[in-house]
């Protein structure tokens, strides 16, 4: 397998990298406008054009493969064609050579690994967002878990974003259908803005002390960290048993009754997380689950973690409430226009006829997707449709008519296309009408 390497963090090569990416972008678009126009040749192209974005981040490495994963999980930001192609970076992350790992830690505490634990196993065990985990045996803990971030990561954040918005740019100028620039920006922001708090492992420490004491339940459990052998880039904590979700559905092959608990056990902890709590976990992607034999989940991975306010809570009721009426009833189009005006994902001036006309057909896929599983009191993940594809007719509507993207709203939309992938891949039968905070909601009644 190969190793990776320290990331390049001179302003020029990476911009370099970034400058050749759009220049092939235009290449494929001049490329694409001689074609016969067709379904097969446009979904080509999109695939195209996320194999030149995808090829410059796995150049650039350090944050830039996060951010990919990051685009690759908000449906409707980027034509699906390029949003498969970035999502390849969930599977690329190269393990980094032992004298970088000796690196890190003589950084952090001034000290090689092996004089920190009783034993430090030199070969990670399992990759995470911005670096990889190592077992160790440590006086008084037993077995831990150490995560070591990639060196100099940190440092291209801020690079990164920028030449990323530029390869957005350069995409924009392409035929793709892309929402407005405004609804982009506020996107990459968020991204940013998660970046930076992943990056900083004593943050990440933080937030798993507090959902360790908060957000404990029956059949979820929580790893502490230990401060002691905690810096900003290595990471420390207790090690929790269990397996990956292929790895465990293809070597335990639970029965249906444990798929349903495990999967069960994920609902009740997020709706708790979301409705109750107000604070997720925004970094779903299944490596970071581990499931027992006996269908308790453990949670991995607290870096990426975003406060929900009530008034956004509010509002996300409110739409899914309407979009649960029936069609034919004459006030739901009203009440989701004024659930996504209080969000501010569309202007306050909009007309209820433009939003029933226009934009009610480009978002109906996604809102049935979103809302399915409230559809039934027991539902199936088995059944749950795929996320739907938006049509690129559709997409140059949202571009036209959504005018922001809500700061809390592109964490909440990766928490809940990781929860339905999730269940779906448990393919759990799951009680979705339990909790309390979403009883006006599943009952059919606009708050």
């Amino acid at each position: 397998m190969a190793r990776a390497e320290a990331p390049r963090t001179g302003r020029l090569a990476r911009g370099t990298i970034t400058g050749l990416a759009a220049a092939r972008i235009g290449m494929a678009q001049l490329g694409h406008r001689v074609r016969a126009p067709s379904a097969q040749a446009q979904a080509d192209h999109e695939a195209a054009l996320g194999r030149i974005l995808f090829g410059a981040l796995g150049q650039l490495r350090g944050s830039a493969l996060k951010v990919s994963q990051l685009l690759s999980m908000h449906p409707g930001l980027l034509p699906d064609g390029v949003r498969q192609e970035l999502a390849r970076a969930h599977h690329q992350a190269p393990p980094l050579n032992r004298a970088l790992v000796g690196r890190v830690f003589r950084q952090a505490f001034g000290q090689e690994p092996e004089a920190l634990f009783d034993h430090f196993e030199p070969t990670a065990f399992a990759a995470a967002s911005l670096g990889q985990v190592h077992r160790a045996q440590l006086a008084g803990h037993g077995t831990v878990a150490v995560k070591v971030q990639y060196p100099g990561i940190a440092t291209t954040i801020a690079s990164d974003m920028q030449l990323m918005r530029a390869a957005l740019r350069a995409l924009a100028h392409t035929d793709m259908p892309l929402p407005a620039h405004t609804v982009v920006d506020s996107v990459m922001t968020e991204i940013e803005a998660t970046l930076l708090r992943e990056v900083d492992y004593l943050q990440e420490a933080e937030q798993l002390q507090w959902f360790a004491q908060h957000a404990a339940m029956p059949g979820v459990v929580m790893a502490l960290p230990i401060a002691s052998h905690t810096r900003a880039q290595v990471l420390t904590q207790q090690f929790l048993p269990g397996q990956h979700l292929q790895a465990w559905l293809n070597t335990q092959q639970p029965t249906q009754a444990h798929r349903d608990q495990a999967g069960q056990h994920l609902w009740d902890w997020f709706m708790h997380c979301i409705f109750v709590l107000g604070r997720v976990h925004a970094d779903p992607h299944p490596g970071n689950f581990l499931f027992a034999p006996d269908g308790t989940v453990g949670v991995l991975d607290f870096g990426c973690t975003r406060d929900l306010s009530s008034r956004f809570l509010g509002h996300v009721a409110q739409a899914w409430a309407a979009l649960l009426l029936p069609a034919t009833d004459p006030q739901r189009d009203t009440a989701v226009l004024r659930a996504y005006q209080g969000l501010g994902l569309v202007r306050a001036d909009l007309s209820q006829q433009t939003y029933s006309t226009e934009l009610a057909p480009a978002l109906a896929d996604m809102q049935a997707w979103q809302v399915e599983p409230l559809t039934q009191p027991v539902f199936d993940f088995s059944a749950k449709t795929p996320p739907p594809i938006t049509a690129a007719r559709h997409q140059r509507v949202l571009g036209q008519h959504l005018s922001q993207v809500p700061g809390e709203m592109p964490a909440f939309e990766r928490m809940w296309m990781g929860l339905m992938h999730l269940l779906s891949e448990l393919g759990a039968r799951v009680r979705t009408h339990n909790c309390p905070a979403l009883l006006h909601v599943t009952t059919h009644r606009n708050p």
